[in-house]
């Protein structure tokens, strides 16, 4: 039998992707230009720039040294377990364990932090 292929991204629903950052999201975090950092940081931009990067925003030091660069790929892994992704970082939330979900989230954020 051949191993099992590891989930990786594939582009989902970004109506789904919207409702789930509502409500897993949005109390901590924006995705609009401008947009304030709350608990977390401010998303816009985030496709292409590196993890611990956010002006004005207190990292952990595992964020700023983590030398992740955001992508459908990295946001995947690291949406699953954050805490496992980059040990240390401060980010509470548990994870999103259905590979659906995180599709549907990353496909949304690709559109609505451009």
């Amino acid at each position: 039998m051949a191993p099992k292929e590891a989930a990786k991204f594939a582009p989902g629903d970004a109506s789904k992707g919207a409702n789930l950052f509502k409500t897993r999201c949005a109390q901590c975090h924006t995705t609009e230009a401008g947009g304030a950092n709350k608990i977390g940081p401010n998303l816009h931009g985030l496709f292409g720039r590196q993890t611990g990067s956010v002006d004005g925003y207190s990292y952990t030091d595992a964020n700023r040294q983590a030398g992740v660069t955001w992508d459908e790929s990295t946001l995947f892994s690291y949406l699953e377990n954050p805490k496992k992704y980059i040990p240390g970082t401060k980010m509470a939330f548990g994870g999103l364990k259905k590979p659906k979900d995180r599709n549907d989230l990353i496909t949304w954020l690709k559109e609505s932090t451009a």
